[in-house]
């Protein structure tokens, strides 16, 4: 089952991370990918999270995105800030945020920003492992 795609629009606001993580874990539910909910959810939850805390004031809406490919799950959050670019920072041992992009940088495969012509979309690329057992149903 490749080639599924999933887009969903939420409000630039703080309840809205909380709503993208549990979308992002029905729509991984619905598409057999419960493998993934953990690790799809965090990554959706910290790049909303960085759309709340940076894109404000700049539009009302950002866009979730989940499309199911061969191998790999591509996760992206788009928004209408532009100018300033997501980088990955290195924080101190007393700092209590900047993490978030160094935690997507661990969970994926690759990941990175494209400009669009009003604002970016990063993108995170989060492999489907193919687990090989049988299932209670007798399948594989």
């Amino acid at each position: 089952m490749s080639g599924r795609t999933h887009t969903k629009r939420f409000r630039i606001r703080r309840h809205s991370v909380r709503e993208a993580r549990l979308h992002v874990e029905t729509v991984l539910t619905e598409w057999k990918l419960g493998c993934l909910t953990d690790t799809a959810s965090l990554v959706a939850s910290e790049l909303a999270t960085n759309v709340v805390n940076h894109a404000k004031g700049v539009g009302e809406f950002f866009d979730l995105s989940l499309r199911r490919r061969p191998a790999v799950l591509v996760l992206e959050v788009a928004d209408s800030f532009q100018w300033k670019m997501p980088e990955q920072q290195k924080p101190g041992p007393d700092d209590t945020s900047g993490r978030g992009l160094l935690i997507v940088d661990a969970l994926s495969e690759s990941w990175g920003v494209r400009p669009r012509e009003v604002g970016k979309t990063v993108w995170v690329h989060l492999p489907i492992q193919r687990i090989n057992r049988l299932r209670d149903d007798g399948t594989w």
